[in-house]
């Protein structure tokens, strides 16, 4: 579990792809101080598991599913990345509640610079959508952000914004970003439950209006009940 206050820039120092999987080495000497075999750090908002390290690098392998729903398919060596280590139980509760399993991926839409802010508008998968509302909570690269403004419902392609503080432009990778440049994405947890419940109550009442009234006429009697004349 994490917060999405990131804690440190990294480097992926190396990408090694397999037939179904990658295994990635990524510098970051904070984020590994303390860290053990088996410990969970987030890399651009994906929760990887630390199999391998050194005093400034770990190494975490990423299976064909997490390769093909983020952005991590497209790192090479030298690609900065946000980094967090998991929450501490009784830490302070900075950003919000980030597990570190992607939604899926947006693409930067639009960025608007303003006097001390930048305000960057991101495109929305309609599977995501009603689960993204203003001045919600999103996950970017794994950052912890509010939703400043979203399209109209009725739009058939979906958009979202948020703005971004000087110092989540300078502490992360979101200060770098361009028209067409894509990021991971997770929506609140939250939400995810509200849907999956709702969807679960629509089942069950179509199940109900679909199931047939019982009759209440005789059937016919079956041959062995019949009498010979």
């Amino acid at each position: 579990m994490f917060t999405g206050i990131i804690e440190e820039l990294g480097t992926v120092e190396r990408i090694e792809h397999s037939a179904d999987a990658a295994r990635l080495t990524i510098r970051g000497p904070l984020v590994v101080d303390g860290a053990g075999h088996g410990d969970s750090i987030s890399v651009n908002g994906v929760c990887l598991t630390v199999v391998e390290q050194t005093p400034e690098t770990f190494t975490a392998d990423v299976m064909a599913q997490t390769l093909s729903m983020s952005t991590l398919a497209g790192a090479t060596a030298g690609s900065p990345v946000n980094l967090e280590r998991a929450a501490l139980v009784g830490g302070r509760l900075g950003g919000h509640i980030v597990q570190g399993h992607i939604d899926g991926t947006g693409t930067v839409l639009a960025v608007r610079p303003g006097d001390a802010w930048r305000v960057v508008r991101f495109s929305l998968d309609e599977t995501l959508a009603p689960l993204v509302v203003d001045k919600g909570s999103i996950a970017i690269d794994g950052v912890s952000l509010t939703v400043s403004s979203i399209s109209p419902a009725e739009l058939p392609e979906q958009w979202f914004e948020v703005s971004l503080i000087p110092e989540t432009l300078a502490a992360t990778t979101l200060g770098g970003l361009a028209v067409g440049d894509r990021v991971n994405l997770e929506t609140d947890i939250l939400a995810r439950h509200v849907e999956r419940m709702l969807a679960l109550a629509a089942s069950a009442a179509t199940r109900a209006t679909a199931t047939p009234a019982v009759t209440s006429e005789p059937s016919e009697p079956s041959a062995v009940l019949r009498s010979t004349p």
